[in-house]
């Protein structure tokens, strides 16, 4: 297993919130004030799955058990402060791997119970669009969200984060970081996938193979990405049987273009067709260098303004978890019935679970 961290500001007034997210397969433990950031530790078991070439659900959950309390003690010694000064405690309740999420749940419900402060289980998908705030302030209203990982390929009206999200559009089968994985194996690079591609690409003609662009002018803000990866899988294919070199990087270059060139388009035409002037991508693939670059520069030819956080805060970290557990304390929002459940399939319109 292997440890990431993050040592913020220190000189932040305000409740201090912590927070804890074990969606997948990082054990995130971060702690704010207001829309400081204090700490971000996260313990992550990515080097266990990589021999499968995917997340293994029992293997992430057993690797949360082992990581959760030093995870949290970590994070407390980061930011100079006790369990004790903690004031609120917020969880991510859903979606994500159902054992996953039950470890994250059950140690949070522990801890609220122990400490007698309020406890929020949130919404993941909301998580990543909350923790904007803690790198560009007060997050504007409304905003298009983009958000894409390995799980979740989607575009969100945000009127309140706290308060109102609407789904506009989703990938109707394959996530984009799901398929930048299945591509990475295909083309023999390690998983996660992403990284690796986002590397060779930087080597690599974007346009050498003319990939498909699925549902890139239907008029919905759909995605589709099944039809990319097998299309990438068969071309590799007939140069291996023909007996020919694959060109790795271009290959990898024109996959990653094509998935950066429709994420961008839809994300942009849905902030022109809902009137809103700014854009926040958030997920992991959020890191990739094309897609962060592509969007800025559509973004600044439709006058629209970009956010998007640093790498660090883009992938599934607790700190995201803490910013909007801090978002609904600051509104006075009740503390979540301790009887609230793990959700696997947690709707984004349900960005707290009930008082």
């Amino acid at each position: 297993m292997t440890a990431l961290a993050f040592s913020g500001p220190r000189a932040a007034t305000g409740p201090l919130v912590l927070g804890i997210e074990t969606s997948c397969d990082e054990t995130g433990v971060g702690l704010v004030r207001g829309h400081e950031l204090l700490a971000d530790a996260v313990a992550s078991s990515v080097d266990e799955h990589a021999r499968f070439g995917g997340v293994v659900p029992e293997v992430a959950s057993r690797a949360h058990l082992e990581a959760m309390v030093p995870t949290v003690q970590r994070a407390l010694e980061q930011a100079g402060v006790r369990l004790a000064d903690v004031d609120a405690i917020a969880v991510t309740a859903g979606p994500g791997l159902a054992g996953a999420l039950l470890v994250g749940v059950c140690a949070a419900k522990a801890y609220a119970l122990a400490l007698d402060k309020p406890l929020y289980g949130v919404n993941h998908l909301a998580a990543h669009v909350a923790v904007d705030q803690l790198e560009h302030g007060q997050l504007p209203a409304p905003a298009i969200a983009l958000l894409v990982s390995g799980g979740h390929s989607s575009l969100l009206l945000v009127p309140d984060v706290a308060t109102q999200i609407r789904p506009l559009g989703a990938t109707i089968d394959d996530a984009a970081g799901e398929a930048f994985d299945k591509v990475a194996r295909v083309l023999g690079l390690p998983f996660p996938g992403g990284p690796h591609i986002d590397r060779a690409a930087a080597e690599g003609d974007a346009a050498h193979v003319p990939f498909p662009r699925a549902k890139y002018r239907d008029g919905t803000s759909d995605f589709s990405f099944s039809g990319l990866k097998t299309a990438v899988a068969r071309w590799v294919e007939a140069r291996e049987a023909a007996g020919e070199p694959v060109p790795v990087a271009d290959v990898a270059a024109s996959f990653q273009e094509a998935v950066a060139d429709v994420l961008t388009r839809k994300a942009v035409d849905a902030c022109r067709a809902h009137g809103v002037e700014h854009l926040v991508i958030g997920g992991g693939v959020a890191a990739n260098s094309r897609l962060r670059a592509l969007a800025q520069e559509r973004c600044d030819g439709a006058g629209i303004r970009l956010r998007v956080p640093r790498p660090g805060l883009c992938t599934d970290n607790g700190a995201m978890v803490a910013a909007l557990g801090a978002e609904l304390h600051a509104r006075g929002v009740p503390g979540s019935d301790l009887n609230f459940p793990a959700d696997s399939s947690l709707p984004v319109t349900m960005i707290t679970t009930p008082s």
